[in-house]
């Protein structure tokens, strides 16, 4: 029996990473089709730049819906169904001819990727409570790697001359197909607590706890640091230190991949040191790299600087999301969504407060503020560290016995 529940828990494992790729794959083959689109609809880059806001609106719709419908039925259920909204969606992008239609495009297509991204992490708690060790940042490292094989993808496809709709489909047909092997492995809703039990007359009204806000806040800081490493990495360089262009598009693949690199092995760091320790190390290392950043006068030191500021926020972000999702089972979804949601507002804010305290400040200079907000994240990483034990801890050896007994890490 426990050799077959060892099994499942593998293949749900599997299957997760699958949702994880895949999130990243249909995103990542949008953003090389942007400048097609963009074409296709005849509308300006100014246009464009706030279409793109409706994206990063719909997609924080989709996370606050989404949370609370994968705490009612199940991540089993709402990751397939969001899987097939987000893939399905990335076909409008391509059909759209004008600029309203861009935009409804976008909309669904930001729906549906911020419905994936909270039911998919939300599975991802639930993996990594029944391994009863930390599995959640190779999960994002995974999507980080998605993401790189939409862009191998992309230029190829456009270096051939295909068709943008007719790409955009075949990566809808795609999702689909793995959406249906990967959703069957998908693990089963966890039991609630039995409402007659003295531990559920005990509890306190379903609400959102100040810890899950303060882990929210944390997300935004750091998402809005990552938001401008995204944005600002490669003009730092070029404006600043005067790097050719193909040197500084450098600073960004320095950063990403330290940034992947670092989730990778981020779980095995956090089983040995727990998540306080990561995060706390890990945004003041980022902090580390970023003052290297601001203060290099030389390219090579600017790009090791990206690179120590991506390998610094590698592990953090899914140990805020790890976090929330622990701190109730009941209600991991709508808790994630929280964090999650605010953080995706902190990564859309960065380019917007960035830029406009480029017209009083150097570039490089801007960068002291998401050096603080790291700062300031690892002196409150303490946060992370719960108040009472969750109902499944995802660390340390098991305590429960019987038909309700976790399996010991795989």
């Amino acid at each position: 029996m426990f050799a077959g529940m060892e099994r499942s828990l593998r293949v749900a494992r599997l299957a997760t990473f699958a949702f994880f790729a895949l999130n990243g794959f249909v995103m990542g083959m949008w953003i090389v089709h942007i400048p097609t689109a963009e074409h296709r609809a005849r509308i300006s880059h100014a246009m464009l730049g706030g279409l793109l806001l409706l994206l990063g609106g719909g997609a924080f719709a989709g996370m606050q819906v989404a949370g609370p419908l994968t705490d009612r039925f199940g991540a089993r259920k709402t990751v397939p169904v969001s899987a097939v909204l987000c893939s399905t969606a990335l076909i409008l992008p391509g059909l759209a001819a004008d600029g309203w239609a861009l935009g409804t495009a976008l909309l669904v297509l930001g729906f549906g990727n911020g419905c994936l991204d909270i039911s998919m992490n939300a599975h991802a708690v639930q993996v990594e409570r029944s391994y009863r060790r930390p599995v959640m940042s190779a999960f994002h490292a995974v999507f980080s790697i998605g993401g790189v094989l939409a862009s191998l993808v992309g230029v190829w496809t456009l270096s051939w001359g295909w068709n943008a709709p007719a790409t955009l489909a075949g990566v809808a047909l795609f999702g689909l197909a793995v959406t249906a092997l990967a959703a069957p492995a998908l693990l089963r809703p966890e039991p609630t607590i039995n409402p007659d039990t003295p531990a559920a007359r005990t509890r306190t009204p379903r609400r959102t706890a100040p810890r899950i806000w303060a882990l929210a806040a944390l997300a935004l800081m750091l998402m809005l640091c990552e938001g401008v490493a995204n944005d600002w990495s490669a003009l730092d360089l070029r404006d600043v230190l005067d790097a050719p262009a193909a040197v500084a598009a450098l600073a960004y693949g320095a950063y990403s991949t330290a940034m992947t690199i670092g989730r990778l092995l981020t779980d095995r760091l956090v089983a040995r040191l727990g998540p306080v320790t990561i995060v706390r190390c890990g945004t003041w290392l980022a902090a580390l790299g970023l003052a290297a950043v601001v203060l290099s006068p030389w390219i090579p030191l600017a790009l090791v600087g990206w690179t120590v500021f991506g390998l610094g926020l590698s592990g953090c972000i899914p140990q805020l999301f790890s976090a929330a999702g622990h701190a109730d089972p009941d209600a991991a979804g709508a808790n994630v969504s929280r964090v999650a949601g605010l953080g995706y507002l902190g990564m859309l804010a960065g380019p917007a407060v960035i830029g406009p305290l480029t017209h009083v400040l150097p570039l490089n200079l801007t960068l002291l503020l998401p050096m603080a907000f790291c700062a300031i994240a690892g002196s409150a990483a303490k946060i992370l560290q719960p108040t009472t034990p969750s109902r499944q801890p995802c660390t340390g050896s098991p305590t429960a016995s019987g038909p309700g007994a976790r399996l010991p890490a795989p």
